[in-house]
């Protein structure tokens, strides 16, 4: 989200009458100014001028507003016509679905080499799945379709998952500010932590059917897989995990926020706004990320099937790393880590290429309504 900007303008104003400063004037000119900062300029007895500095919102006017004929001849500055919030939030929606489709074969792939060991029983829990096992059981099961399946949830959920996040972020970060204003890493973790719990809980329901549709046969729609859930195992079904979802997505967040940040900051100024850096940093920080939280997605994964024998944290834990050792943790970590790249590259590009479009927008829509105002002057 943009900084607020302050900005200050200054102008003479020839007809200004002289107010009085002496002390037998019980009200000068400037006392009757409201909302205002008035600095006298004052010599003992004798009338002076005086500044007035004031601070107010600019407020364009709408008869200067660009025409539908100018409209038309410029469309980029339609785009300053949507609230500029909703604008970002669609810009973040886009960016989202775009990234999440693109690299939904590789979710695909990831899930099914993280819960296969459950899933085929426990008298076979040892046998693993590797990459190339995943793809080829997907490709002659399910066919080309098989590695999209479940990603129309997973895109529904992006949408607002997005939206929370982005505005929770930026609320959080207004609380964990100093009283100077300035934002600590201790800060920018806590508040990305709190933001990506707060978005989990509000979506997870959705990532619980995205997860039941992808790897449990017979079902073909969400509205089925809901209802199953409902009728067999009640509500309670739905957010089965969210413990281990909360705890790994805080961290997660906290670390690739954060991360993202300061490595932006400690680069020069030049080097900032430049997409490509952007890009990069992301990708370095998403992976930071990744390697650090992936065992506890890994526990979360498990926890949500049904049937499942874990019941906490500790107890999916102990139970993997005794069948599988630690690497049992990192099942599917490298179809996830070859989707850290791409998703993060198209969400940022996207998003980046959405936003400074609106900017451009918003910058010929005041480049219009100026002039009109001078032809009218």
């Amino acid at each position: 989200m943009p900084e607020e900007r302050a900005v200050v303008a200054w102008c003479k104003i020839p007809a200004l009458n002289s107010s009085p400063c002496a002390s037998d004037d019980p009200q000068p000119l400037w006392k009757n100014k409201s909302s205002s900062l008035s600095l006298s300029l004052t010599r003992s007895g004798t009338p002076c001028k005086f500044a007035c500095v004031s601070v107010a919102e600019r407020k364009l006017d709408k008869e200067f507003f660009p025409t539908s004929a100018q409209l038309l001849q410029h469309p980029l500055a339609m785009v300053a016509l949507v609230p500029k919030d909703a604008a970002l939030f669609l810009a973040g929606a886009i960016a989202g679905a775009a990234a999440k489709t693109v690299t939904a074969p590789l979710d695909r792939i990831k899930i099914l080499m993280q819960t296969h060991g459950v899933r085929a029983g426990q008298e076979s829990a040892k046998k693993a799945i590797n990459f190339i096992e995943a793809v080829t059981v997907i490709g002659k099961e399910e066919g080309i379709r098989g590695y999209w399946k479940g990603n129309l949830p997973q895109v529904i959920r992006v949408i607002p998952y997005s939206a929370v996040q982005l505005f929770a972020y930026e609320i959080y970060k207004k609380l964990f500010r100093r009283k100077d204003g300035e934002l600590s890493v201790v800060g920018r973790l806590a508040a990305g932590a709190c933001a990506g719990m707060t978005s989990t809980f509000v979506t997870y329901p959705l990532d619980v059917l995205r997860l039941r549709l992808a790897v449990e046969p017979g079902y073909r729609t969400m509205s089925q897989v809901a209802l199953g859930m409902l009728r067999e195992e009640g509500l309670a079904s739905f957010y089965h995990g969210l413990g281990p979802s909360l705890i790994g997505i805080a961290p997660y967040i906290a670390v690739n926020f954060c991360v993202f940040d300061l490595l932006k900051k400690s680069l020069p100024e030049k080097y900032q706004k430049r997409t490509e850096t952007s890009l990069i940093t992301a990708v370095l920080s998403a992976s930071l990320a990744t390697l650090t939280c992936y065992p506890l997605d890994t526990v979360r994964r498990q926890m949500q099937l049904k049937g499942t024998p874990y019941k906490t944290v500790l107890d999916a834990l102990s139970g993997i790393m005794a069948r599988e050792g630690v690497i049992g943790l990192y099942r599917g970590f490298i179809p996830n880590a070859l989707k850290t790249l791409p998703n993060s590259s198209i969400r940022l590009t996207t998003y980046d290429f959405i936003k400074r479009a609106i900017a451009a927008s918003e910058k010929e829509f005041q480049t219009i309504t100026e002039e009109n105002r001078q032809k009218q002057n």
